[in-house]
């Protein structure tokens, strides 16, 4: 008899709620039971809140079960687990939660299915078909698959990632690179962990192409220090997709070259930032270049080289296997495709939830987060990153799209959603933005290094009620030459939060109305 297949996710977010413990009390109950289980570790479906999920394979899909601690496990085997099982924790077939059913998941579309070190299992669901429609096309056409696609930077900038790629493509240069900026440092992002977690191959078959298309036969993935399990993982992915024939020098014996290698960050939260990643990959300390030369024209090692975050490139193999019409018909505007949205804070079901750009943050509160943790009003989110805006109530009703957005003043970013109840003190946060930029600042330009210092400054003494009219407005001049004065978005963005916390909730500050707005 065929041994009954239970899967328990190894991601970081899963294996810090005990999801090893949990898959090795399985394993024990089953052979005390003399039941035969193989348990396959995949990775998490992204409905964190419902971590450990053990699933069951059955004729009919997966059954759910979870969250399962340790002390579950006996009652689940008495119950009848591994087989149809009547347990409190019983979910029912994974994909009809609604959470997950809808979704639009294109680039997320096998996270939780495969194991993600198995090439057999990623190929089994669609992997590697758009590498081997890449092998057989002209770099140029490749190119146009992603420009006509409507892809756009997923790591928070947005630009047309087709034109980037085709900047690199031409430069002048015998030699190019492609870097994988992993360096996920944003407070309530996950995406990119999560995909090099639990389906790694998506991002190596998106360099790979990546590759192809802009005429480089080296890549990087620069990876966050704080990330020692996607590390691990993505190696072994790397050689396991060597070996396989799909890295190399000569891939699937097309004789075109490509391979990677992971590089791991120092811990600096600047290096997100796509020259200063530079500049560490380069073996110096991690500060911001000075503009132009562009990347794309003169990055690493003086080379063209085409950045990408994880998300974008992981975006990829999509576009190249089903056609670019297929991708841009999700979305509006300007805005193509899906959006990794990972909702966090004080939220009751927080997770990663990929749909089309166009749901609203209403939507994502209510509908997939159910609300906030504690109960309370939701009176305060913050979208995009610590960086991000703060969104109030009266604009949680625009759709998420990058251009509607911007004409409200808000960033989409990573498209990382922090939730705050009526709790939360704006003026607090509003200080905490300027304090995390002068903690994490390179200190290479003033206006980030010591606008950051003076924010702090200015907002103690709005709160404390000195002179405050006057002090909004040099809150605002500094804002002003932040913004304009900053080498990178480290000190041009953290403004963002500041100004959001002192439009839209004043009386945090001890102001009325009309004084925040002058």
């Amino acid at each position: 008899m065929k041994a009954m297949r239970v899967y328990v996710p190894r991601d970081s977010a899963a294996l810090a709620v005990g999801a090893d413990a949990v898959a090795r009390a399985i394993d024990r109950e089953a052979r005390r039971r003399t039941i035969d289980v193989q348990i396959v570790r995949n990775g998490s479906r992204g409905l964190l809140w419902l971590e450990p999920l053990v699933e069951v394979e059955t004729a009919h899909g997966r059954i759910g079960f979870g969250p399962v601690a340790i002390e579950d496990v006996p009652s689940l085997f008495a119950r009848g687990f591994p087989a149809a099982c009547d347990h409190p924790l019983a979910l029912g077939p994974v994909d009809e939660i609604p959470y997950l059913k809808k979704q639009q998941r294109l680039t997320f579309a096998r996270i939780g299915l495969t194991d993600p070190l198995s090439v057999a299992d990623y190929a089994a669901h669609g992997g590697w078909r758009g590498l081997q429609r890449a092998l057989a096309m002209a770099p140029a056409a490749i190119v146009q698959q992603v420009i006509d696609s409507g892809l756009r930077g997923r790591g928070g900038a947005a630009f047309p990632t087709g034109i980037k790629w085709q900047t690199v493509l031409n430069a002048d240069g015998d030699t190019k690179y492609v870097v994988c900026n992993a360096d996920e440092g944003d407070s309530g992002s996950f995406a990119d962990r999560l995909i090099m977690e639990s389906d790694p191959f998506a991002l190596i078959e998106g360099m790979a192409i990546a590759g192809l298309a802009v005429g480089a036969t080296m890549g990087y993935v620069y990876v966050r220090s704080e990330y020692p399990y996607a590390v691990r993982t993505l190696e072994a992915a790397i050689e396991a997709a060597r070996a396989a024939g799909y890295l190399g020098a000569d891939i699937r014996g097309s004789g075109k070259r490509f391979d990677l290698e992971v590089r791991m960050g120092a811990g600096s939260y600047v290096c997100g930032e796509e020259t200063a990643m530079l500049e560490s990959l380069e073996g110096r300390r991690g500060i911001v270049r000075a503009k132009p030369p562009l990347p794309a024209v003169s990055g690493l090692f003086g080379r063209p080289t085409a950045i990408n975050n994880v998300v974008t490139l992981a975006s990829v193999p999509t576009i190249l296997a089903q056609g670019a019409a297929h991708y841009r018909d999700f979305g509006q505007g300007r805005s193509r495709g899906t959006l990794a949205v990972q909702l966090a804070g004080n939220v009751k079901r927080g997770g990663l939830v990929e749909v089309a750009f166009g749901v609203t943050l209403r939507e994502l509160l209510y509908d997939y987060g159910g609300g906030s943790a504690s109960g309370r009003p939701i009176r305060a989110v913050q979208v995009g990153g610590p960086l991000g805006t703060y969104v109030p109530p009266q604009h949680w009703d625009v759709p998420l799209d990058y251009e509607a957005y911007a004409a409200l003043g808000h960033v989409v970013g990573h498209g990382s959603v922090v939730v705050h109840d009526d709790t939360v003190d704006l003026a607090k946060m509003a200080r905490f933005a300027m304090e995390f930029c002068a903690l994490e600042s390179c200190g290479k330009c003033t206006p980030c290094r010591v606008g950051s210092v003076r924010g702090m400054e200015i907002i103690d003494r709005i709160v404390a009620g000195h002179d405050r009219a006057a002090q909004v407005a040099l809150l605002r001049d500094l804002a002003d030459t932040m913004v304009n004065g900053s080498l990178c978005a480290m000190g041009g963005m953290t403004p963002f939060p500041v100004l959001s916390a002192l439009q839209y909730y004043p009386q945090d500050f001890g102001l009325e109305a009309s004084h925040a707005s002058d």
